[in-house]
């Protein structure tokens, strides 16, 4: 039987390990960056510092479960519990000294995240959410109040990594900018779910991210009160993930082209 109290330690207990390995190489000269998808999509030797020791606490917990990483790829698991690690969730901006990334741990089974742990070192906040027990950053719990208007809604988004479909969220920008309170890019699609779960965002819309980037942060989100949709790949477009409040989101989605 799923304990998820348990799984919550272990899982801040994984992405408390990958954050320590994080704090001791930030502001310090970074070593085996390369590309991936494009010349923009970065990892380092840091990355995966902090994936070997999130999944070095997983393995020791949970040897039987699987898991989907970031850079450590796919590892199937028997006990029907698998994990989604970003261990390093705003790359570029932690090569570029911009403090503004986080380490993303979530436990999911069949019906999607128990427990999501986000931790944002550079601002020493902890974000937690359990299926069913709410979300907190530290010792406040989460709980979206009334949504603002769209029109003075401040709305989060992320750009992808090949400039075609950077092409397509500019002209999808031409059409939210205009009907929305403000838009904000900074560059890490866990911190951007979890301040919508705080209500530091109103909502936050990208596609191109993965499910490592927003495992975590969709529990948090609908936890606090909020809503979270699936963006389903079409021929053109990557999959991706919309969050906010019900009496905003479906508006917002409409604005994106999205409805």
């Amino acid at each position: 039987m799923i304990d998820p109290v348990e799984l919550c330690e272990i899982a801040l207990a994984a992405a408390r390990a990958g954050a320590v390995e994080l704090i001791a190489r930030a502001g310090h000269p970074s070593s085996g960056v390369q590309h991936k998808s494009s010349r923009t999509d970065l990892v380092s030797d840091t990355d995966h510092a902090a994936e070997a020791a999130i999944t070095k606490v997983l393995d020791r917990a949970r040897p039987h479960d699987g898991r989907i990483a970031e850079e450590g790829g796919e590892r199937r698991g028997t006990s029907g519990v698998w994990w989604a690690i970003d261990p390093l969730d705003g790359t570029t901006n932690y090569l570029s000294g911009v403090p503004h990334w986080a380490v993303s741990v979530a436990a999911c089974d069949d019906a999607g995240p128990i427990v999501g742990v986000v931790i944002d070192p550079s601002r020493d906040e902890t974000f937690v959410a359990v299926r069913g027990g709410g979300a907190w950053c530290g010792t406040t719990r989460l709980l979206m109040g009334d949504p603002s208007p769209l029109d003075q809604a401040l709305v989060g988004t992320g750009f992808h990594y090949s400039s075609a479909e950077r092409a397509r969220q500019a002209e999808v920008l031409v059409h939210v900018l205009p009907g929305v309170g403000d838009i904000r890019r900074a560059g890490a699609a866990a911190i951007d779910l979890a301040w919508v779960a705080a209500g530091r965002l109103d909502a936050f819309f990208e596609r191109g991210v993965n499910i490592w980037d927003w495992a975590a942060g969709r529990l948090l989100v609908t936890e606090a009160g909020g809503v979270v949709r699936v963006l389903e790949a079409t021929d053109e477009r990557p999959e991706g993930i919309s969050a906010g409040h019900s009496g905003l989101l479906d508006d917002l989605l409409v604005l994106c082209g999205e409805r």
